[in-house]
Order: structure tokens, then C-alpha cells, then sequence
């Protein structure tokens, strides 16, 4: 069985002390373990400023750019162990480890040409110059620069790739080292990256290192520092309370619960291509990592004339998926990661069937296909369909973070579905299917106040897009409210949570050549 080591202060370390036992979710055969012991994590953390922060600033936005190209190289030559290593540790499908992986070296890449367009800079402008008086000699110009601290990474266990990799590549574009902890039920794939990217000597040293156990790690936080958590929203709290954080200001990013909806126009016909990309999405959203995404959608809009139709297709095609063990053909669904995930989500299934009609699935472990009896971490595809307006409360606040939707009627007019959406209290991402022009901006405006992200869906695109589920870097991630308040990527957006604007004020040449122009 592997032992999972942390890499710190440029070498691998098998910690002492109380192990945990990672598990294969589909079997809960021992795949790993993770010791918990001794690691100076303030020694962690002044490495990483002191080595590899002085080493990235060293190097030009380019230069950190082709390091990250490097680094997607080594994930894309990877692959097929990767994808092995989340099938087997994190109860994925071969097409959900897909998703994880090419998700991972696409960001990477993405963010390597981002930074090889800044050439040889050390700077970033942040818009226009500025007359300060009467002559323009006197100018002024607002740089963004790297922060001389730490970025800690703290990710989530459904996305151990992509989500160490969304976060990393903007941070070491930006100039500042990674200390990265990813959750420990499913690490085998986070660790193994880092240890492809050891291997191949891609970063200098203390530019990134890996932690299989935070410990006192946030108490060492600094006032240069920043910190970035994938995860409930209840930690999310925690960590924003912390004394470290609050006593150096330190800079918080927050990914967490969202209730996304996908809100169905009145336009769409009961046999129309815009209904079945509506349904094909919802469907995939539903079963895609059983669930267990932060973008999946959870609240299903639609109109009371068109819900008879929509009910008979989501009960029809969610009915259709096999859930078993994701190593046996024909499985299009695994388990949910962990048994406490799975208790969560029975136990949120509860609560939503109290609220309404149970169509489909339900509150109680299922066996899986392929699976030893008895075994597995899994759970039926579930619909519930909420009467009225839903004004239930647990419809719009109970995210179960498994292969759950509920169902919600709407009279069709875009206010009452505005008003239906924003119960959720802020969200990662809504979408709106339609192909009426008025009703699809009317909708988005509304919604936008409430969400980081809309998606508009209609049958121009149905070809065309990956869905509300899909992570783009070239866009912003994060949301207001219950999401966390966060945001991450968004191009060169993203770099500026890990730098430090300044405004230079002085001589027009010398502040031009300061700030790279």
C-alpha cells in the first residue's frame, strides 16, 4: 500500500504518527494512507518566501510562463496514469477522471499563454497612465506586482487535479511560491503530479511544495501571504476567523456551497433541440462525479406548462444510468467519495424529499454494479419535484453534494424566476435555456448580482459548449454570498488576487519604465 509523503523543504517526507487510510470509494479496499506527524510548517512557509518567492521574481512573467507549459506537458504525458489513480482513489468514471485531468493541463497551458504575452516584464500595468497636473511630465500609473509571501493552496477532494492545478498556475505566474494541502480522501493523484513535476526539476526550489497534513500550517500565516480554500462553507468561515488571518490581514479566497439553478424559457417546445440540450445538460450535471461538483446544477427551473415533459425526460435518462463500480464497462456513474460524503448525502436527500414529491432515487445506500456486496459508497440518481413556488426552505439552502436535483416549477416569467434563484444566496453559476432574446437577457441581468457566472444556453450553442459545469480559465470562478465571496481565474483577472497594486506617482519616463511600458 502507497504511503503518501509531503514534499517540503526541498525533499519528500514520510511524516510519523496516526496514519489515514485512503480507500477505493466503489470497493473500500485500502488503496493508500497518509501519515499524520511532525513537520515544522513555519519552516514550510519561510522556505517557500525566502527560496522560491526570491527565485520566481527573479524570472520574467515568460520565463515562469514556459515552466507552466512544461508542467502541463508532464500532466498530458501522465494521463493514463492519472486517470487510473482517480478511478481506483476517487470512485471515478474514466470519462469523470478525463474531465479532472485534461481539466488540470488545459488550465496550466491556458495560463502558460497568458504569461508568455507580458514578454519579459516583472510588472503588470494596471490601466491607463494618468496626468497628475497641468504637465504631463508629472504621471501617474497604477503596477501590479508579486507579493513577497506564500500562496496556500487549500483544495477540495472532488477535483484533485484540476483544482490543484486552476490555483497554482495563476499563483506562479503571478510570482509567488505554492504551498498546496488537497484533500486527503482523494490525494493520490495531487501527489503524484507534484512528484512528476519534482522529478523533472520544472520549478526552482521552494516554489512548490506539498502538504499531506495542514497541521498548525494557517498559524504561520504572514501579512504577505495568501490563502485560497476550496470547500464547505462552514470552513470557509473558520478560516476567514482564524487569529493568523485576521491579525495580518491576510489576504482570503473562498470557493464554497452554491445552489446553481438552470432556469428553462417558456419559449422552448416540448419536443425542440433547445428541451433536449436542456435535459442532456441537467443529466450530466447530475451524474458527472456522481455529483460532487461545485458548479453542478441543484435547482431545475421550468415552466409549469412545460414540467409534465421535463419530469418523463430527466426520470427517463436519469433512470438509464448504471451506477456501479467505475471500473467495469458500462458504468456511467460511481460512488460519491467517501462513506461520511455518503452519509451527508443520504441524509440531504432526506431532507428535500420532506419537501416535496420523491420521482426517482432515494435516501438509502444502493449497490453498485461490479461492486463486492455490501461495498461501495453509492447512491441512486435522485429527483425531487417541489410544489408551488418551492418555498420550502431546504430547497435553497441544502446543497447535497451527490447526484441530486430538485425540480421546481416557475409560472415562466423571468422576475418570478429571479426571485426563485436569488433564495439561494449567491452561487457559483445559474444558466438560462432559451432562444427568446428578451426573456434570456432580462433573465441574465436579473441573475447576475447573485452569481459569478451565467451561462446562456440555446440551440445556437448546443453543439458548441461543454455546459454550466465546465470551468473555464479565460472566465472568472467564485461567487457572491453562499459560494464564498471568492474569485479565482478570469485570465489575467486572476493575478491579481496573488499581487500587490500600487500606485507610482513621479517623472513620466521613470514611471513607464517601472511599470513596463
Amino acid at each position: 500500500m502507497l504511503t503518501l509523503r509531503s514534499y517540503a523543504l526541498g525533499e519528500w517526507r514520510a511524516a510519523g504518527g496516526r496514519a489515514a487510510t485512503l480507500v477505493n470509494p466503489a470497493t473500500e479496499e485500502p488503496v493508500g494512507e497518509v501519515a499524520r506527524g511532525d513537520l515544522d510548517r513555519a519552516a514550510v512557509l519561510r522556505h517557500a518566501r525566502e527560496a522560491g518567492g526570491s527565485a520566481l521574481r527573479a524570472m520574467s512573467f515568460a520565463e515562469r510562463a514556459e515552466r507552466l507549459g512544461r508542467m502541463s506537458e508532464v500532466i498530458q504525458e501522465a494521463r493514463e496514469e492519472l486517470i487510473e489513480l482517480a478511478v481506483r482513489n476517487g470512485g471515478n468514471t474514466r470519462s469523470d477522471a478525463k474531465f479532472d485531468v485534461d481539466g488540470a493541463s488545459f488550465s496550466l497551458s491556458a495560463y502558460a499563454e497568458v504569461g508568455a504575452a507580458f514578454d519579459a516584464s516583472h510588472a503588470l500595468s494596471d490601466g491607463p497612465g494618468v496626468p497628475l497636473g497641468r504637465s504631463p511630465r508629472f504621471h501617474g500609473q497604477h503596477v501590479l506586482v508579486p507579493r513577497r509571501g506564500v500562496a496556500v493552496h487549500v483544495n477540495a477532494f472532488n477535483f484533485p487535479a484540476w483544482g490543484f492545478a486552476e490555483k497554482a498556475a495563476v499563483a506562479l505566474l503571478a510570482g509567488m511560491p505554492v504551498v498546496t494541502k488537497p484533500a486527503t480522501s482523494s490525494a493520490l493523484v495531487a501527489c503524484r503530479i507534484v512528484e512528476r513535476v519534482v522529478e523533472r526539476g520544472l520549478l526552482p526550489e521552494g516554489a512548490l511544495q506539498l502538504l499531506t497534513d495542514a497541521g498548525d500550517l494557517l498559524d504561520h500565516l504572514g501579512p504577505q501571504d495568501v490563502l485560497a480554500f476550496t470547500g464547505s462553507g462552514a470552513t470557509g468561515r473558520h478560516v476567514r476567523g482564524l487569529p493568523s488571518v485576521i491579525r495580518n490581514a491576510v489576504r482570503v479566497n473562498v470557493e464554497a456551497d452554491s445552489l446553481n439553478a438552470a432556469v428553462l424559457g417558456p419559449d422552448a417546445e416540448p419536443d425542440s433541440e433547445l428541451l433536449d440540450y436542456f435535459l442532456k445538460d441537467v443529466v450530466r450535471d447530475v451524474t458527472q462525479k456522481a455529483g460532487q461538483k461545485c458548479t453542478a446544477i441543484r435547482r431545475v427551473l421550468v415552466p409549469v406548462p412545460l414540467l409534465s415533459r421535463v419530469r418523463e425526460g430527466l426520470a427517463d435518462l436519469l433512470g438509464a444510468v448504471t451506477v456501479g463500480n467505475p471500473a467495469e464497462p458500462g458504468v456511467r456513474m460511481g460512488p460519491v467519495a467517501t462513506a461520511s460524503q455518503l452519509e451527508d448525502v443520504l441524509g440531504g436527500i432526506g431532507e428535500l424529499s420532506a419537501c416535496g414529491r420523491l420521482l426517482l432515487g432515494g435516501a438509502e445506500r444502493v449497490p453498485g454494479v461490479g461492486a463486492p456486496e455490501g461495498k461501495g459508497f453509492f447512491v441512486a440518481p435522485t429527483l425531487v419535484e417541489v410544489a408551488g413556488e418551492a418555498a420550502a426552505a431546504a430547497v435553497h439552502e441544502r446543497e447535497v453534494f451527490g447526484p441530486v436535483a430538485t425540480l421546481v416549477p416557475y409560472p415562466g416569467h423571468a422576475a418570478a424566476a429571479v426571485d426563485l434563484v436569488a433564495r439561494g444566496q449567491g452561487g457559483l453559476v445559474s444558466s438560462v435555456y432559451s432562444d427568446d432574446t428578451d426573456f434570456a437577457t432580462e433573465l441574465a441581468l436579473g441573475l447576475a448580482p447573485y452569481h459569478g457566472r451565467v451561462f446562456l444556453g440555446s440551440s445556437r450553442i448546443a453543439e458548441l459548449s461543454p455546459g454550466p459545469g465546465t470551468v473555464l480559465p479565460s472566465l472568472v470562478h467564485g461567487g457572491p454570498g453562499r459560494a464564498g465571496g471568492g474569485e479565482e481565474l478570469g485570465g489575467e483577472r486572476g493575478l491579481a488576487f496573488y499581487m500587490q497594486r500600487v500606485a507610482l506617482q513621479g517623472a513620466r519616463p521613470v514611471v513607464e519604465r517601472i511599470a513596463g511600458r
